[in-house]
């Protein structure tokens, strides 16, 4: 009987013009919170889907994709060099494999993240659970209401006497 052909899970850049694809399901999921990985994507921490190199491929505008290596870590960055969405991230130590950030994939990647990785450089500014309410005259928007009393606030940010 011969084998299924696997299925593409088709994703893309923000501004289109580089499409990418790898083949159904994706090997593994994982939230990255490295320092690194923060100044890549410009937020806390990213989500990435793990896949083989050869399955994985630019489906359009291979020649925007620009790439920036760092020698010392032996990793390489992707990214569309129209609009700057980050396309690839890849490892010396694991040269088949390919990481995809999975914001670029709206349809199920076949895993879910359950691992974390770099949490002790975890931005401390990130947000953690805590609880949230709706915002008076902002639908959609939630914030965390303060807790801190002013007894509570540290002297050096309390003003004079």
């Amino acid at each position: 009987m011969a084998k299924p052909a696997a299925r593409p899970v088709r994703g893309e850049c923000t501004c289109g013009a580089v499409g990418i694809e790898f083949d159904y399901p994706a090997f593994w999921a994982w939230h990255d919170h490295s320092r690194a990985t923060q100044r890549a994507q410009g937020a806390a921490y990213a989500t990435y889907i793990g896949c083989w190199r050869s399955r994985m491929r630019f489906t359009k505008g291979s020649d925007l994709v620009a790439r920036f290596e760092d020698a010392e870590k032996r990793t390489a960055r992707s990214f569309c060099a129209r609009c700057g969405t980050p396309l690839l991230y890849e490892r010396g130590h694991s040269p088949q494999m390919v990481n995809l950030p999975r914001a670029l994939f709206a349809a199920r990647t076949g895993r879910e993240p359950r691992y974390h990785v770099g949490l002790a450089e975890a931005a401390e500014w990130a947000y953690a659970g805590e609880k949230l309410r709706p915002l008076r005259g902002y639908p959609g928007v939630m914030w965390g209401h303060p807790k801190r009393r002013i007894a509570d606030v540290p002297a050096e940010f309390a003003g004079p006497d």
